[in-house]
């Protein structure tokens, strides 16, 4: 048990959302073909929850997010040689998204960044995030989006 638990790599991210104008708006970042949300890997001794607040400054500059509706999360499947992917869902009143330059690759890790609404998202998305999307809508819809 503990080889093949030893195996498995933990990514934490966060399905950041924007609400103006009572619209509702979720933040894909694209690398090559594929749309994401911010997310990275867990390093040794870091909790997921630390990691995925890391991650989205470090992807998109955003320091202002807020875990409106608690600490809850959902995970993938695994993928990717055994990845799995936790996923956050928080709020941003900022809007205005940068893709920082990663010192390691020496070039933004995403190519671009766009707010859109649910349903351009779920056509956007890979199929692995498809669960991830609909679930974070689920939470928020029934948590009564805040103001």
């Amino acid at each position: 048990m503990a080889a093949a638990a030893s195996k498995t790599r933990l990514s934490a991210g966060v399905v950041i959302v924007s609400v103006v104008e009572r619209k509702l708006k979720f933040l894909l970042l694209r690398a090559y073909r594929n749309w994401d949300f911010p997310k990275g890997l867990v390093e040794q001794g870091e909790e997921p929850i630390d990691a995925a607040i890391r991650e989205v400054r470090e992807e998109t500059a955003l320091d202002d997010i807020s875990f409106d509706w608690g600490l809850v999360f959902m995970d993938t499947g695994p993928y990717n040689k055994g990845k799995i992917s936790r996923y956050y869902i928080a709020r941003s009143k900022e809007m205005h998204i940068s893709l920082p330059i990663n010192p390691e690759l020496g070039v933004p890790e995403h190519h671009e960044a766009r707010w859109v609404e649910y349903q351009r998202a779920l056509a956007m998305v890979t199929p692995r995030l498809l669960p991830v999307l609909r679930w974070a809508y689920g939470i928020i819809n029934h948590g009564l989006i805040p103001a």
